[in-house]
């Protein structure tokens, strides 16, 4: 079990859907920050499915989960670019098009470390999560070779490390013991998922309860993690060096 990363310069980390980054690395990524590094977010879909009402008007949810991840950003610390590729809810697929947009992003914003979906997890549901692990990889290897994408006028980058949320096989752990709180309240940013993804009836009376439970939930994930390595609370990822 590999531990603490020293703090990068920049990282990037990629989502398939707004609130997918706080889920799986906000702890992490708020360390970083106070510790000085620039966070950057790459988030692959629209996020225009992210809603239980068939009444939904889905531009204003497309709009207001944009709004949402800039501000989920804002309160982990980040103060990098929140990059929005636009690819239908869904039905996220790895076209050379979304591929060659990956590896634009990650040249341009050359990150040290890019944190994503494991690809490989098992017995994963959401296609989403799949496919934007497997762009995020093909991406580096894309960003990394000159050869690549040369239409695009941006200097060939290779990060450092990998780093993916949601692994089965996890051998490298951060310590965020003391940013657990930033992760919840960037969670509660996204308040267009309270009710689908939180389980959170706003506006009830048993809205704090379920709140609590949430909160709660999360901290027994993290302090499994952290059981991983003897400390309180951590976020647990596979490691890849050798990119």
């Amino acid at each position: 079990m590999q531990l603490n990363l020293p703090v990068p310069a920049r990282a990037l980390a990629v989502a398939a859907h707004p609130d997918d980054v706080e889920f799986g690395c906000g702890a992490t990524l708020a360390k970083w920050a106070a510790a000085g590094c620039v966070v950057h977010h790459l988030v692959c879909t629209d996020g225009s499915k992210g809603s239980w009402d068939p009444e939904e008007d889905v531009d204003a949810l497309v709009a207001a989960r944009q709004d949402e991840q800039r501000a989920a950003a804002k309160a982990l610390g980040a103060t990098g670019e929140v990059v929005f590729l636009g690819a239908v809810d869904g039905e996220l697929d790895e076209t050379r098009d979304l591929r060659r947009d990956m590896a634009r992003w990650i040249r341009i914003l050359q990150p040290d470390v890019v944190l994503g979906h494991d690809p490989w997890q098992r017995y994963r549901l959401h296609p989403d999560h799949r496919h934007a692990g497997f762009l995020t990889i093909d991406g580096i290897v894309a960003a990394r070779d000159p050869h690549f994408h040369p239409d695009l006028g941006v200097e060939h980058w290779r990060p450092s490390t990998l780093l993916l949320f949601e692994a089965d096989e996890v051998d490298h752990v951060e310590v965020v013991t003391d940013h657990v709180e930033d992760k919840i309240a960037a969670l509660y940013e996204h308040r267009s998922q309270l009710r689908s993804t939180m389980h959170v009836e706003v506006g009830t009376a048993d809205e704090q309860r379920q709140r609590d439970r949430f909160r709660r939930g999360e901290l027994d994930r993290m302090a499994a993690f952290g059981r991983l390595v003897g400390a309180a609370y951590g976020e647990g990822f596979k490691r890849i060096d050798d990119l």
